[in-house]
């Protein structure tokens, strides 16, 4: 599967596609050894992805991250019992602790038996092996051509998926067990309000697990973002003009 999929040839596809104005994707995996810089957050990882996005390996662990949510949904312990009537009654995004409750059920949270949780900007990596999934944080001309290209060849109507989900089992929880089964759907993300702060305004997540991606991969040199197609050239244009 990973030898054909070489990472210096993608970049070179996706700054064609977007411009080399566009922002390349971060690589999650899990692993027994720390890759990156292990980061510490008091609340919301996501606090700590700014390092990631500018180059930077990061990791985290069990004992790292701050957020009782952010370990669960990371798959790094069970779902505390606070969680429910946390999110309904204090956060007020469900109407009921047993709709959390339930919501959380077919969410299926797996966890992991790995002591760390790594992100990586992907021209820091040799190749895509091991990688679950590919975040794509994006701008709606970005998401234009990321949801162009993965509908080219999917009619499924889930096939971008937006779905209730805290920031992190938007980005990871998701994009984990859809890879795991090998699955089609992708997810977006950035949704939840609490995670907003971390972002800009005009941002949000697109999350691809590699079970989608190795098709995808195959199949961009087809789509509109390297058919010299009128209509993506301007908004190429625009990207590469207002990035």
């Amino acid at each position: 599967l990973f030898l054909y999929m070489d990472v210096k040839i993608f970049i070179t596809r996706f700054f064609e596609a977007f411009s080399e104005k566009a922002e390349l994707p971060i690589a999650m995996w899990y692993s027994d050894v720390q890759h990156g810089e292990l980061k510490k957050s008091l609340g919301c990882m996501f606090k700590q992805f700014s390092a990631c996005r500018h180059g930077e390996t990061i990791s985290f662990s069990k004992e790292s991250i701050g957020c009782g949510g952010g370990k669960f949904y990371t798959g790094f312990i069970p779902i505390g019992a606070h969680i429910p009537k946390f999110v309904s009654e204090k956060e007020h995004y469900k109407e009921t602790p047993e709709h959390v409750i339930d919501y959380i059920s077919k969410l299926d949270v797996q966890i992991t038996e790995n002591n760390f949780l790594n992100f990586a900007r992907i021209d820091t990596l040799n190749s895509f092996e091991n990688i679950e999934g590919l975040i794509f944080f994006v701008t709606p001309d970005i998401l234009t051509g990321l949801c162009s290209w993965i509908f080219w060849d999917n009619n499924e109507s889930d096939a971008v998926c937006t779905l209730f989900n805290s920031g992190c089992s938007a980005i990871v929880t998701n994009t984990i067990n859809e890879n795991r089964k090998n699955g089609y759907r992708t997810f977006l993300g950035l949704l939840d309000p609490s995670v907003r702060p971390y972002f800009d305004k005009n941002e949000l997540s697109l999350a691809i697990p590699m079970s989608r991606f190795k098709k995808m991969y195959e199949t961009m040199p087809d789509t509109c973002l390297l058919n010299n197609v009128p209509a993506w050239n301007y908004i190429k244009n625009r990207i590469n003009t207002n990035s």
